[in-house]
């Protein structure tokens, strides 16, 4: 395959360039550290988490539903701030991001669940609205993948056809919804892995280049 064919790169955040976040062994940690009960806290995550995904419940919101239904001996800003702390970068999947970008000058868009203060937070902590060029994130779109209607709008953005774009994400379900549209897709398993597969696409980055 010619690097020419391929003009925008989609990518998930959390999993690829960052840790997950707020996944169930972030919430185990703050079940262990605030005394909390951990079920009862997975079960009211996932009755109430999709809708704060999708950009219709504040981070507040989310979290009086979630924790602070009942009265608490901690506030919650300083558990808003545990949630935070619990994200951290990849920092070689993001310089390999960000040099593919510069090298073949391409588009590049995340495609990512998210709720809006986690994922503003993330962005601009690690930097990402310096290298990525739009967010079409499940927060600001009102879509959560695997809604093929996002991916479909990431294309409308990019103004690319499904050939020209690889998306990348460490969730195999995604990996093949995304695929279904045309989509050039990698399933993110590690960093060797994922260089090798994008020299596969036409995309070396370094001495291979």
């Amino acid at each position: 395959m010619s690097a020419q064919s391929i003009k925008a790169l989609f990518l998930d955040i959390g999993g690829v360039l960052l840790t997950n976040g707020w996944d169930r062994h972030a919430r185990g940690r703050a079940a262990q550290l605030f005394n909390i009960d951990a079920e009862q806290l997975d079960e009211r995550h996932h009755l109430t988490f999709d809708t704060y995904e999708s950009g219709k419940l504040s981070l507040d919101e989310y979290l009086k539903r979630t924790v602070f239904y009942e009265e608490r001996p901690f506030s919650q800003a300083e558990f808003s701030r545990f949630i935070m702390e619990q994200s951290h970068p990849f920092p070689d999947m993001i310089d390999l991001i960000r040099q593919l970008k510069q090298t073949y000058g391409l588009k590049l868009l995340a495609v990512n669940n998210e709720g809006r203060e986690i994922n503003e937070y993330r962005i601009h902590t690690f930097g990402l609205h310096k290298i990525f060029d739009a967010f079409v994130s499940s927060c600001y779109v009102h879509l959560r993948k695997p809604d093929i209607d996002i991916f479909r709008l990431a294309l409308d953005v990019a103004q690319v056809k499904p050939e020209e774009a690889i998306y990348v994400d460490d969730r195999a379900m995604f990996v093949q919804e995304a695929r279904r549209l045309g989509m050039h897709c990698l399933h993110h398993t590690g960093y060797a892995s994922t260089v090798a597969a994008f020299d596969a696409y036409g995309l070396p980055i370094g001495p291979n280049r």
